[in-house]
């Protein structure tokens, strides 16, 4: 009986009908919705099997008496509009020319959602924040719920094929400042200071409790460049300055480094210790 009150009600109100996207956190389930019967809610399984937002094909079927007492999310609840806000994060380093970096994204997202654009009349803007590495450039557009996976891969394709045209903006990346700048380095002759070899001689252990930590990082690099450190080991020294009052020492250059090898647990962090007020490099003893 209780079941078919669940149905009854179901179809009177409306919350859910055929096709719409559907989540539920309390079960840690998403779905497009096949059919609601007098029993049972079947569900498209939207992820579980793969790290996405679309449909698997694997059928989930819902008891409707469960709906009384889980909270249910609706993408679609307007059904003649199921839009949603997306977001796309692009990293670029400071160099890079900041009015083109957002022409690239505004009309990569233009191109791709211009149907969505003409039904809702929102168009892609730009948010943004700085890192220790560059600018994250938030691209915010709307997109039709069903089709976000497959909106943000054609975006994200377009993006990186202009920035792998354009040299007025670059990828920054959490290990290297920038690829085009790596690579100009290794190819210069630097004669503006002392050579890798001299400074990998004096290269020093410092006692990671002793380092003041700077602004705390993001999570997500912090993460990515632990398991880069873990495999590859540390490829440049955290660069530090002493501060021998209170036998401390500050990260001029490293902190997302620093916050990395800590994550992993390690006691010691290999570091450069500038002195003086010229800040030159501290020779071992």
């Amino acid at each position: 009986m209780f079941v078919l009150v669940a149905w009854v009600l179901i179809n009177l109100r409306c919350p859910f009908r055929p096709g719409d996207r559907v989540q539920f956190p309390k079960l840690e389930l998403t779905g497009d919705i096949k059919n609601i019967g007098a029993m049972y809610m079947e569900l498209n399984e939207v992820g579980g099997t793969i790290g996405s937002e679309e449909a698997v094909g694997r059928s989930v079927f819902i008891p409707n008496a469960m709906l009384f007492d889980q909270v249910a999310i609706n993408y679609a609840t307007a059904h003649e509009a199921p839009y949603i806000l997306d977001e796309l994060v692009v990293r670029i380093t400071y160099d890079s020319k900041w009015d083109v970096a957002e022409r690239i994204l505004t009309d990569a997202a233009r191109q791709v959602t211009k149907d969505v654009i003409d039904a809702t009349g929102t168009t892609p803007y730009i948010r943004s924040e700085l890192y220790d590495y560059g600018v994250y450039m938030q691209l915010r557009y709307q997109t039709r719920v069903v089709d976000r996976a497959k909106t943000s891969y054609k975006i994200t394709k377009l993006i990186f094929e202009e920035i792998q045209r354009n040299p007025l903006v670059d990828i920054a990346i959490p290990y290297v400042y920038s690829y085009r700048a790596s690579q100009q380095e290794r190819a210069r002759d630097d004669r503006r200071g002392p050579s890798s070899e001299e400074l990998d001689q004096n290269v020093r252990e410092i006692d990671a409790s002793l380092i003041e930590q700077g602004p705390l990082m993001d999570a997500y690099d912090v993460e990515q460049t632990a398991r880069s450190i873990e495999i590859l080991g540390l490829l440049r020294p955290v660069v530090l300055k002493e501060n021998p009052d209170l036998g401390r020492y500050e990260i001029l250059a490293g902190n997302l480094h620093f916050q990395a090898c800590k994550k992993l647990g390690w006691k010691t962090i290999p570091a450069l210790v500038l002195a003086g007020p010229d800040n030159r490099i501290e020779k071992k003893p």
